[in-house]
């Protein structure tokens, strides 16, 4: 078969994955599955295309299974112990009530780092009235700004699984790029503040506030519910600093760090420093709060690794290399990730999808690009989450939730939310660009 012909199937494949997974509603495993299946059979017929999916699905797994294993014990402790509303009632009282808006963004930035987005923005939406309603600020504003805050991490912060599992197709360096990504969704996180701020206007800032809500649980202290998020970035940054200088190795110190640091063992850390939140928990009651995890977790590995199944597929084909070949000399470069990630998230709105695509078509690509450095890997990484932050609209599981969970009317949140997404999409993608000149 020409390598015209497979291009074509690799085209056809992906309108397939939008079609079943938008139109069809079909469940996201299956259809990745199916295509996988589909697309493996018609261009790799002298191939062994059981053991091709098996080792797409199998590496998958086994780059990422653990970390978001441990990243959802993580969220369901901070969320059963009241951990996720201490963290943002104390960041309120020190902000002050007339900053309610920058609060709610810290709050969303910081507990978003361990937390799915969705299940994050479930979790704190009961703040919003509260907040709206202390700060005298319009609930559109706090809804919108807990939600971008919560999604900027998401999208580019490899503790979540479409950056995870494309760091692993890609071979990027993961510690750097928990790092990098943290650094770049903050300006992401910024721009979606003051776009909002600007876009909210006088007329919203006319709405009847919602009455505060007041959480009447006994809260944990605030010290206790940031150290199972922060002490992983830190030991993270403080490995990736030792390899920086070459002293992993230096003494006993020096490789403890440097083993603790990795990031499995950081986010195992994590889970053991969330421990303290529970008190004295029965063997019953950890048991039951450690299937509740699982239970969150599983859905996400098998979708994340059919993915992975679905790029190793692709990679098989040669696609990706023909592709590249034919790109070498345009000089777009960065922008190619950056595209394919946006029009994937635009098409059938799942970001985690979208970046595990665009990942699978573009690591064949990265030497004609010119990105098959490890610091080219990185920014290639990061022009693809922010390619798969935009644009989040109704076939976004995430832009209901953010609807639903606020009661702010469809229409607003189109107009607000989801051209907010845009904004940061472009802005991390000109950063990306502007720091490809230092880095590349």
């Amino acid at each position: 078969m020409s390598i015209l012909s497979i291009s074509v199937l690799v085209i056809l494949s992906i309108v397939l994955i939008i079609v079943l997974t938008s139109i069809v509603r079909l469940n996201a495993f299956l259809s990745l599955f199916v295509t996988a299946l589909l697309l493996a059979v018609a261009t790799l017929p002298d191939r062994s295309v059981v053991e091709i999916l098996q080792q797409g699905f199998g590496s998958t797994l086994s780059s990422i299974g653990f970390l978001i294993i441990f990243g959802a014990i993580i969220a369901v402790v901070l969320d059963q112990t009241g951990g996720a509303v201490s963290i943002a009632t104390s960041i309120l009282r020190k902000t002050g009530a007339h900053k309610a808006a920058p609060a709610i963004g810290i709050t969303g930035f910081v507990t978003g780092l361990p937390i799915f987005c969705d299940s994050g923005y479930i979790i704190l939406s009961g703040l919003s009235g509260s907040f709206s309603a202390k700060g005298k600020v319009a609930l559109p504003l706090i809804a919108f700004v807990l939600a971008t805050s919560l999604y900027s991490v998401h999208c580019l912060v490899p503790t979540h699984p479409g950056a995870l599992a494309a760091s692993g197709i890609m071979n990027a360096n993961l510690g750097y790029l928990i790092l990098l990504g943290t650094l770049f969704a903050i300006p992401a996180t910024l721009t979606a503040y003051w776009w909002i701020r600007w876009r909210t206007g006088r007329q919203l800032m006319q709405e009847p506030m919602v009455p505060a809500t007041p959480d009447e649980r006994e809260l944990p202290p605030v010290c206790l519910a940031l150290l199972p998020v922060l002490t992983p970035i830190l030991l993270i940054a403080v490995r990736s600093l030792l390899t920086i200088f070459d002293a992993g190795d230096a003494n006993m110190i020096t490789r403890v760090l440097s083993f603790i640091g990795q990031p499995v063992m950081a986010l195992f850390t994590g889970v053991v420093l969330s421990f303290p939140l529970l008190g004295k928990p029965s063997v019953d009651k950890l048991n039951q709060l450690l299937e509740s995890a699982l239970q969150k977790a599983g859905p996400i590995l098998i979708v994340t690794a059919a993915g992975g199944m679905l790029g190793m597929v692709i990679k098989e084909t040669g696609v990706g290399a023909y592709a590249g070949s034919l790109l070498l000399h345009t000089g777009i470069g960065l922008a190619v990730p950056f595209l394919i990630a946006f029009l994937m998230k635009t098409a059938q709105g799942s970001s985690t999808v979208a970046i595990i695509t665009a990942a699978s078509l573009v690591v064949p690509m990265l030497p004609s690009l010119g990105l098959d450095s490890e610091n080219g890997k990185l920014l290639a990484m990061l022009a693809m989450g922010g390619g798969s932050m935009m644009v989040s609209h109704a076939n976004d599981s995430y832009f209901w939730v953010v609807s639903r969970f606020s009661g702010v009317n469809v229409d607003t949140t189109l107009r607000i939310y989801s051209s907010a997404t845009v904004v940061m999409g472009v802005t991390v993608f000109l950063l990306v660009w502007i720091s490809s000149f230092l880095m590349l």
